[in-house]
């Protein structure tokens, strides 16, 4: 092979090389010891702004870590954030000395890993951010309270305050979701003011908050500033074109008398605020030592509740509901009551929110139904065949269609569906949770009737009833009460019959207690049914089981029992419903 065949291979060889190095998907610069760049392949001239597809980014950074990797002899390797304009590109860059030909000169090769580094910020976002508000999550501020006790070693002061937004689900069921989530966002905001850079608020729930002040000089300073937190959220919030008033209910424990460690101050914040919760809400309190004795008797109510449910110490009572012409039983609705250790019979005031608050309320719903399904032989001996039998079912129950679904399919396998009647509230109609487009099918299909409970005591209004696709409205026992003396009351009355006459549906007062009640039901409307203790208080199973076996003719007196109960001592104050 002679020189100039060598030459013209080399020539080719170089060539190709440079080719290759050109289109190497990673950045590759040369530079010499003046930091002048002797070789930029494409990608590299794309990273660094040098071929005009973005502006250039600040390579100061850059050139520093180039200097410190040639001075020092060794190879370097960084990260490095460019920034050019709004976008931000993240490089993994190795700056290698090589000598060659007796120069000295720097290798750099840098990877593009701008997306890992957005989703490695994402996942640090959702670890330690909340993804609504963008406050820090509780991993964040029990961190930081973590920090307050390690440095202070018993000394600078802080409040822990707990607060929780009032009635946050009604609103939720009513305006949905996507409303409720634009309400936390400025509740937050409006939290969120005049906070010190020392400060911190968190949101750690659905709508729990937690806020550390720190550091404080009194509980009276902490009391003033919460004061003026909640009176800042008294002005109503214009959300979706709609006005949404909205609470909060605070409490809040101090550093070091309330607790010297961070899971004791948030236990004793949150105690406190339960006792805003059941007093009134909308308001703060401090911790102090009755309300733990308070917690701790609930928490063994609590653990009564489970141990009840698991040990099936629930029973049912029947209250008929009457013709209150023919005193002929139309149907008849299932009251559950809890036995206590001692086989006492406790009302369903006592356990039926903490249920619902717990989510044991599912499981005791379908408790009920198996108690009747159980009982329906001597259900049908005192109250006849043709009688229905009204289950409540909580608005919260009938927005889910999970339970919904397997509560149809538990009424389907009774193989008498049709006898069924379910009773919710108005709030299910109006909530929007689709309840009467996604759910009532379901019922319908298997002929199980649906009953307005309570009605006048929610949110809706007579112009919402007209939109309601129901089989039974219970007029609330607050109107029935001393009707013949209320003339507001009789108006109110008489407008939801003929609203409901109109639709169809079958009008039932609740609460009927007096002779006068049912003489002005008898007389002035055109109301058929009634159900309350002038017809008859609840009855047991066990007192079912005790009567001997009735005819047709003689069911009414059994299952009725007329007004001189009254006289034998019933009266509405014991007669308590689920």
């Amino acid at each position: 092979m002679n020189d100039n065949q060598y030459s013209g291979a080399t020539e080719a060889e170089l060539g190709f090389l440079k080719e290759i190095v050109r289109m190497l998907p990673a950045g590759l610069t040369v530079q010499d010891a003046h930091g002048e760049l002797l070789l930029v392949n494409d990608a590299a001239a794309a990273q660094l702004g040098m071929d005009g597809s973005r502006p250039s980014p600040d390579l100061a950074p850059r050139r520093e870590a180039c200097r410190q990797a040639l001075s020092a002899g060794q190879a370097v390797v960084t990260e490095e954030a460019l920034h050019g304009g709004a976008a931000r590109q993240v490089l993994l860059t190795t700056h290698r000395p090589v000598r060659l030909a007796g120069r000295e000169l720097l290798i750099s090769a840098s990877s593009d890993i701008t997306e890992q580094k957005n989703f490695e910020d994402q996942l640090f976002r959702s670890a330690y951010f909340d993804e609504l508000t963008g406050l820090p999550s509780r991993r964040v501020i029990e961190h930081h309270a973590n920090n307050l006790l390690a440095e202070n070693g018993g000394g600078e002061r802080f409040a822990l305050a707990f607060l929780d937004v009032d009635n946050f689900k009604h609103i939720n069921d009513y305006y949905g979701h996507a409303v409720g989530d634009a309400l936390l966002v400025e509740l937050s905001k409006r939290l969120g003011r005049d906070l010190r850079d020392s400060d911190m608020l968190s949101r750690i729930s659905g709508d729990e908050f937690l806020l550390l002040l720190s550091p404080i000089q009194s509980q009276e300073e902490v009391a003033e500033f919460m004061q003026s937190t909640l009176e800042r959220l008294t002005a109503p919030f214009f959300i979706d074109h709609s006005e949404l008033f909205a609470s909060t209910s605070v409490g809040i424990s101090l550093y070091p008398d309330h607790g010297r460690s961070f899971e004791t101050l948030r236990q004793n914040a949150d105690i406190a605020m339960y006792r805003i919760k059941n007093d009134g809400k909308g308001l703060a309190a401090f911790f102090d030592s009755s309300m733990e004795r308070e917690a701790l008797a609930r928490m063994k109510i609590e653990q009564s509740l489970r141990l009840a449910i698991l040990e099936k110490r629930f029973c049912c009572a029947f209250q008929s509901k009457v013709d209150i012409r023919t005193q002929a039983v139309k149907g008849i609705e299932a009251l559950v009551r809890l036995r206590d250790d001692e086989g006492v019979i406790q009302a369903p005031g006592s356990f039926i929110n903490l249920a619902s608050e717990l989510g044991l309320i599912d499981e005791l719903t379908h408790l009920v139904l198996a108690e009747i399904v159980k009982s329906i032989d001597l259900i049908n001996e005192t109250f006849g065949a043709e009688a229905t039998i009204s289950i409540n079912v909580a608005a919260k129950q009938a927005g889910n269609p999970e339970f919904m679904r397997s509560f149809a399919r538990a009424l389907d396998d009774t193989g008498f569906p049709q006898r069924f009647m379910i009773e919710v509230t108005e709030d299910a109609f109006v909530a929007k949770n689709h309840f009467q487009d996604e759910i009532l099918p379901m019922f319908r299909k298997l002929g199980v009737g649906i009953s307005i409970d309570d009605f006048g005591t929610g949110y809706s209004s007579l112009s919402a009833l007209a939109d309601i696709t129901a089989d039974e409205i219970k007029i609330d026992r607050s109107f029935i009460t001393d009707i013949h003396k209320r003339p507001r009351s009789q108006g109110i009355l008489r407008a939801i019959e003929s609203l409901s006459e109109a639709l169809g549906m079958t009008v039932i007062a609740e609460g009927l207690e007096s002779y006068e009640e049912l003489a002005y039901l008898q007389a002035a409307t055109k109301i058929r049914y009634a159900q309350g203790y002038y017809f008859s208080r609840p009855i047991f199973l066990e007192e079912l089981k005790l009567a001997t076996p009735v005819s047709s003719e003689s069911r009414a007196s059994v299952a009725n029992r007329p007004h001189q109960q009254n006289r034998q001592g019933y009266s509405r104050a014991s007669g308590y419903r689920r």
